[in-house]
């Protein structure tokens, strides 16, 4: 089975086919394709973003579309960056420069208040655009400094009590499977399964 993947973001494309290696689905990157119309992601939730995306690229080409729209909440800034995270510095953002803003923001909130949860909702959607949506969520805190150099955008300072460390310290496979995206995709495999 194939199925499309509404992302230009090597990394998320990389942690999706690591998780659906064994799932026997095929996944095709945007990169696989000419002239799409990739969606704005000009929608207020997660939600919205991940259906847009998922419904544009599905109609253009026919196939099985997958979507997701992910991101940071961070309770002392009253859920910001949320839907923002990829752009919270500007549009064309680094990582690093969303990372600089990000601390420069928490400048002076102590440890204790500044809890933070990974985001992310997957919409599988079919060129007609019927949806079905996964959701995946992990909590953390937000450290005063980057540690680790895996992963991408907010994981070096995303601290996971659970594992004593923060994402980017986390091995990809282990990442894989608790991360907010990680979580997403276990149901997606398992409602594709059904299909």
């Amino acid at each position: 089975m194939q199925l499309v993947v509404a992302s230009q973001n090597q990394g998320k494309l990389k942690e999706i086919r690591r998780v659906l290696a064994d799932s026997g689905i095929e996944v095709i990157g945007l990169d696989a394709f000419d002239d799409l119309t990739v969606a704005e992601e000009d929608g207020e939730t997660f939600h919205d973003n991940a259906r847009k995306k998922a419904v544009a690229i599905a109609e253009q080409t026919g196939q099985l579309c997958l979507a997701d729209d992910s991101g940071l909440e961070v309770a002392a800034l009253g859920g910001k960056p949320g839907v923002y995270s990829a752009r919270f510095a500007g549009e064309g953002a680094s990582d690093q420069q969303n990372n600089e803003l990000l601390l420069k923001k928490l400048a002076g909130v102590p440890d204790a208040q500044r809890q933070g949860a990974f985001c992310c909702v997957m919409a599988l959607c079919t060129p007609e655009g019927e949806c079905q949506y996964f959701e995946g969520r992990i909590e953390g805190r937000i450290l005063a400094e980057s540690l680790g150099s895996q992963g991408f955008g907010y994981d070096p300072l995303f601290y996971v009590e659970s594992h004593g460390c923060t994402m980017a310290q986390l091995p990809l496979d282990e990442k894989n499977r608790i991360s907010h995206r990680g979580q997403a995709l276990q149901k997606l495999v398992v409602a594709v399964k059904s299909l």
